[in-house]
Parts: structure tokens; C-alpha cells; sequence
């Protein structure tokens, strides 16, 4: 995902069909003298729906739409021809899409299956032709069913990466490099703050052909949850994690104060990320000796699995690999 092109928010008026009037009509032809009322029914409005796509990752595509409009409906005809439907709109987002009223705040849905199609913005009923209003005190009525008028709205769309682990830490932690060593990922590696911009995603692969999926998330610092740094814009996308794999560098001054910070930024923003497994992984550890690592040992946080890792020297990585596999399978 280039830093250009990863795009996790958009907003667009959405605006159903108008649905087709029914028509008024009375049967004529020549040995039928008396016929009656045969209007057909308009057609109904084009729908607004959404479809995931599990080969899509960003909402890129979508990014300059911003007028999504759908075709009316047909006005009915005689010989109870109903009107052609209008044509839907169909809309296709990765997985993990959030559509919310940009106006309320409100969430319309979550699409998070393959192939998964909801109605975002239903188009207008079509109106009933006067073959519909026949009676047998009412042989001919001279009326019919305008249609129903379609929906507008504005809408954003929101993109939360859904990965098995997520990778939390401060900039230059290590998570981008950690992430080139596990997969075929190939995210930014540099020796300043912030170098990924944007969330990158790799799939790791596992014993027996299996694989797990690892979320880069662009680095936290102290007050973030209050704006600073990047902020939160990509503090949602570890909400849908189903672990956060914490990450301090070997070198930091107090590993367990970075570890309480970097938890304390997540509880601000949604406390229920406390439910989530978690472990932690001292990165750079091709630094220490057998015997300084014992010693830091004792000094990590409690009630959490730790871990010693290097990525540049491949120092326990398919140990690490073997404890996140046995917690998100636990």
C-alpha cells in the first residue's frame, strides 16, 4: 500500500432513483366495448448498495466519487406493462467497511463477508396503476399511484484493516522491519519518526501452509489519543485486531512505563481494546547477551507473555511466530 494511495475515509452524497408513476389507462379495442382500467405499475428506483470485496484494501476507488446517483424507475404502461426497475448502484469496499450518516454519527452497516451485499440507499417504491384501483363501485378509475421519491443522503465511509495482529508501538520500534522479515510485505524502513504513514498489511505464513495476517500500524506517541503525532486516525484499525503484539525497542529507557503509555493511548480511545489478547516483544535484542536478557527479564511488566526478539538477526522469530499462533488459536 503506497502512502498515496492507502485511502481509509471518504464521504459522497448518496442519492437513490425516484420511483415510476402507474399508469392510467382503459383497455380499447374493437369487440372489447367496455374493457375497464388495465394501468400497469411504475418501476421501482435504483438502490445505493454496498458489496465486499476481499481483493479490495483501500477505499482508493472511491475517493472522488462524490455523487453516487442511481436511475429512476419507468412510469408503468397500458396493458398492465409495469415500468422497468431503475437501475441499482452497487458499490464495492473491502472488508471491514464501516458506513455511517455523515450528518448523525450513526452507523447504517458493517460489512465484514465476501460478497456481502446491503442496501445503503433504498430507491423509491413505484406508484400502482388504476388497474390496481378497480372496484365494484369504482369500475373506472381515472387516477393512479405517483412514484415515491428516492432517498438523499450523505455518507462516509470508513476502512478498519482487518488483520489477526496488530503491531503497537512508538515510532521506530521496529514494526515495520519486523513485518519485511515475516512476510512478502515491503513496507518503508527508515532510521527517523513516522516513516509508515499509513497501516501496511502482510500475511505470514505458518507450519502446515498455515498463515496469519499482521497489521503495521503507523506508530503511537504520548497523546495521541488527544491529537498528537498522527493522532487517531489509525488507532481504529486496531480495533479490529484480534491481538495487539506490543513492540519496545531494547534500548528504551524503561521498557514498562513505553508498555503502560502505548496501553494507556489505546484505553483512551476505546477502553474495550483492554479486552483484547496481548503480548509484548522487546525489540533489537541482537544487543544483549544470554545473561542481560535474564536480567531484563525480571524487569518487564507483569501478567502479560514476553518476548525477546531481533528481526535484523532473525534472533526468535519462530518462537514469536509459535506463541502469537497459540494465542489467537488458544
Amino acid at each position: 500500500m503506497a502512502s498515496s494511495n492507502f485511502i481509509d475515509y471518504v464521504k459522497f452524497c448518496s442519492r437513490s432513483g425516484k420511483g415510476g408513476a402507474g399508469s392510467v389507462h382503459f383497455r380499447r379495442e374493437k369487440h372489447v366495448p367496455k374493457g375497464g382500467p388495465d394501468g400497469g405499475n411504475g418501476g421501482r428506483g435504483g438502490h445505493v448498495i454496498l458489496r465486499g470485496n476481499r481483493q479490495l484494501w483501500t477505499l482508493l476507488h472511491l475517493r472522488y466519487k462524490k455523487h453516487v446517483l442511481a436511475d429512476d424507475g419507468n412510469p408503468g404502461e397500458g396493458g398492465n406493462r409495469s415500468g422497468l426497475e431503475g437501475k441499482d448502484v452497487i458499490l464495492e469496499v473491502p472488508l471491514g467497511t464501516i458506513a455511517k450518516d455523515a450528518e448523525t454519527g450513526e452507523k447504517i452497516v458493517e460489512i465484514l463477508e465476501e460478497g456481502q451485499e446491503v442496501i445503503l440507499t433504498p430507491g423509491g417504491r413505484g406508484g400502482l396503476g388504476n388497474d390496481n384501483f378497480k372496484t365494484a363501485t369504482n369500475q373506472i378509475p381515472y387516477y393512479a399511484q405517483p412514484g415515491e421519491d428516492g432517498l438523499e443522503q450523505w455518507i462516509v465511509l470508513e476502512l478498519k484493516v482487518l488483520a489477526d495482529i496488530g503491531l503497537v508501538g512508538f515510532p521506530n520500534a521496529g514494526k515495520s522491519t519486523l513485518l519485511s522479515v515475516m512476510s512478502a510485505a515491503k513496507p518503508e524502513i527508515g532510521d527517523y519518526p513516522f516513516t509508515t504513514l499509513v497501516p501496511n498489511l502482510g500475511v505470514v505464513g505458518y507450519r502446515d501452509n498455515k498463515s496469519f495476517v499482521i497489521a503495521d500500524i503507523p506508530g503511537i506517541i504520548e497523546g495521541a489519543s488527544e491529537g498528537k503525532g498522527l493522532g487517531i486516525r489509525f488507532l481504529r484499525h486496531i480495533e479490529r485486531n484480534s491481538m495487539l503484539l506490543f513492540m519496545v525497542p531494547v534500548d528504551s529507557d524503561n521498557i514498562q512505563k513505553d508498555y503502560e503509555i502505548l496501553l494507556q493511548e489505546l484505553t483512551k480511545y476505546n477502553p474495550e481494546l483492554l479486552d483484547k489478547q496481548r503480548m509484548l516483544a522487546v525489540t533489537k535484542a541482537d544487543m544483549l547477551d544470554e545473561d542481560l536478557i535474564t536480567e531484563m527479564t525480571k524487569e518487564l511488566p507483569q501478567g502479560v507473555p514476553a518476548i525477546f526478539i531481533s528481526s535484523v538477526a532473525h534472533y526468535n522469530l519462530d518462537k514469536l511466530k509459535d506463541m502469537l499462533w497459540e494465542k489467537l488459536n488458544a
